[in-house]
């Protein structure tokens, strides 16, 4: 990371290597070229419209969560049909902004909201695609917050009532049953939920079929995880192992299509949190690193206990021998990057780097404390 790309620039902001996302999305091509699997990219990760534009610009879809995402994805280039709107907790206005703008699919959640769309579509003359979420009680091992396929989760509809879901969607004129959708959950650095996740929906797939009733796509949501510990060594997410993974154990017939929405693996290693030092801070027991970003910038650590890999990029041919926790300026005790982490000997003034932030970094930032948002280049 050339420090001299920095100067001048107002910490703290976030820096995204493009050449890297550049590289990750040919990676992710090549894995899926002549395979019947389409990638959306879940904007909740980062709407940067920079980046945004770049994704676009490749063909993905969107996976969006909100009526404000819907009109940023097409603004930044991405295809009315090719995005699909997720989310349990949809207004009407945001579902008209959905049906009004022609997208291809909204995922249903719950019987209720069944009712809803086919009222709002019928009131616009409009039948709409849809795919019923389907929570199929996995678990992906992951931190309770971003666990999202258990029974016990908010998310989803549960297989017991899937059948009546079916059935009222079927009952609707304005109503286009498209497929089944699924998300197991967040930071999956391991195969075996996303086989599980397959073998469900064989199952699935099976048991409708004997009803007379089959599916053009299976939406088999996000998921995959990223090297936090490692970003240098492994830059770009296994994707080979995550779609052989899924063609290899879902039982498509022809025509049929499989889709993800991946997120963070798409764009958490090309981002990097720049920040800082405002002064040192020596203890009796403890040295602090003060940085002038906090929780309000990046607040994964604070929210689920993540880490992200801390570099000081202003004494990188420094030895890594000082010991520090890295901490905030937000008045809460939670505002903690990294305790006891392994540093070259940190000055004020000196730029750290918070590694693999590309992901829920920005997208998550708030004005807590009053403070400003961080900016951000792409370079």
């Amino acid at each position: 990371m050339d420090i001299k790309t920095f100067e001048g620039i107002r910490t703290p902001f976030y820096y995204y290597d493009r050449n890297l996302l550049e590289r990750t999305l040919d990676a992710i091509e090549a894995c899926t070229a002549g395979t019947p699997m389409k990638v959306h990219y879940a904007i909740k990760a980062n709407s940067e419209p920079e980046i945004l534009r770049i994704i676009s610009s490749r063909g993905f879809g969107a996976d969006c969560v909100s009526g404000n995402e819907i009109t940023t994805a097409i603004e930044c280039g991405f295809r009315p049909e090719n995005i699909y709107y997720a989310g349990v907790g949809k207004t009407d206005e945001e579902i008209l902004t959905g049906i009004d703008a022609g997208i291809g699919c909204f995922n249903i959640e719950s019987l209720e909201e069944i009712d809803i769309l086919s009222d709002l579509a019928s009131k616009r003359g409009r039948k709409v695609t849809v795919a019923l979420r389907v929570n199929p009680n996995i678990d992906a091992h992951t931190h309770e917050y971003i666990t999202t396929g258990l029974k016990e989760n908010k998310f989803g509809i549960d297989m017991r009532i899937l059948e009546k879901a079916i059935r009222k969607v079927k009952e609707s004129e304005n109503l286009d049953l498209g497929g089944l959708h699924f998300h197991i959950g967040s930071q999956i650095t391991v195969s075996e939920p996303f086989k599980i996740l397959c073998e469900r929906i064989n199952d699935l797939k099976a048991k409708f079929r004997l009803d007379g009733i089959e599916f053009r796509f299976f939406n088999v949501g996000g998921g995959l995880g990223i090297d936090y510990d490692n970003p240098d060594e492994n830059p770009i997410p296994d994707f080979a192992t995550y779609f052989s993974t899924i063609l290899a154990n879902l039982h498509l017939d022809p025509g049929q299509e499989v889709h993800c929405e991946l997120g963070r693996a798409i764009v958490a290693q090309c981002g990097s949190l720049i920040s800082k030092v405002v002064l040192v801070k020596n203890g009796l027991e403890k040295s602090f690193v003060i940085i002038d970003a906090g929780m309000s910038d990046l607040i994964r650590p604070a929210l689920y206990g993540a880490h992200h890999k801390i570099e000081n990029i202003s004494a990188e041919d420094k030895p890594a021998d000082k010991i520090y926790d890295v901490v905030g300026p937000i008045c809460e005790s939670s505002d903690v990057f990294g305790k006891d982490e392994l540093l070259p000997e940190t000055h004020r003034g000196d730029l750290l780097a918070l590694r693999s932030a590309g992901a829920y970094g920005s997208a998550m930032a708030s004005r807590y404390n009053m403070r400003d948002l961080p900016g951000h280049i792409v370079k």
